[in-house]
């Protein structure tokens, strides 16, 4: 059974209404998850930060509260989400160090008001 907060594969979250996301960085705290869109650094939080509500469940795929969480498909199963990734993924490389480690990441997440 894996652990979703220590899984380093891709992840895309699919909520009951048929949206999704795919989540580039993921934080626990009692009452759920957070976790940050790819851009992020683009959206600004309201957009870029998202927080889903519940207790965690399942070994992969996961679920928390009604949305279901799995490991992100490749270009032939999830061919949109799979692009927005492989993007993700130069630009964070443009980033190089001026990337936020996890604790900076952590501490806006906190300060924009997701994380208690």
């Amino acid at each position: 059974m894996a652990d979703l907060f220590s899984v380093t594969a891709p992840l895309l979250i699919r909520y009951p209404d048929g949206s999704r996301d795919v989540m580039v960085e993921r934080f626990a705290y009692p009452g759920g998850m957070v976790y940050f869109r790819p851009f992020w650094d683009r959206l600004g939080p309201e957009r870029g930060i998202c927080r889903v509500e519940g207790a965690v469940r399942g070994g992969g795929p996961w679920k928390i509260g009604a949305a279901v969480i799995t490991v992100l498909g490749c270009q032939g199963t999830d061919p949109d989400a799979a692009a927005e990734f492989a993007d993700w993924c130069i630009h964070r490389e443009q980033l190089a160090d001026g990337y936020p480690d996890r604790e900076a990441l952590q501490a806006m997440a906190h300060a924009a008001g997701y994380l208690p």
